[in-house]
């Protein structure tokens, strides 16, 4: 026959351990999906940065070098999209500005 453990001894050692794991994980989710969020709020600020610069003709330097920016032109606005590194994945945003024209 199989014996039975009759005692709960260690029982809440057990249960404090997988339950101190489970919130480090839920922290550690929560501090990543907030560095995303930075990382895409930073995406859409450096594209509205850069499509001003360049319609107004000046060359945009990103603050960082991992930081990718593309230029395009159309029908009179300059499309600017960035590209921000993120913790979980790659933030991207889109900004268009309207080319100045002409002289000053």
């Amino acid at each position: 026959m199989k014996k039975l453990v009759l005692n709960d001894r260690g029982s809440v050692t057990i249960e404090a351990a997988l339950s101190l794991s489970v919130l480090i994980i839920v922290a550690a989710a929560i501090v990543g999906a907030m560095a995303t969020m930075a990382a895409y709020i930073s995406a859409v600020d450096i594209a509205g940065a850069a499509a001003r610069a360049h319609a107004i003709g000046v060359e945009y330097q990103p603050p960082r070098s991992d930081i990718s920016v593309s230029v395009g032109e159309s029908a009179g606005l300059v499309i600017v999209t960035a590209s921000v590194p993120g913790v979980i994945g790659t933030m991207s945003a889109d900004a268009a500005f309207p080319a100045e024209v002409g002289g000053q």
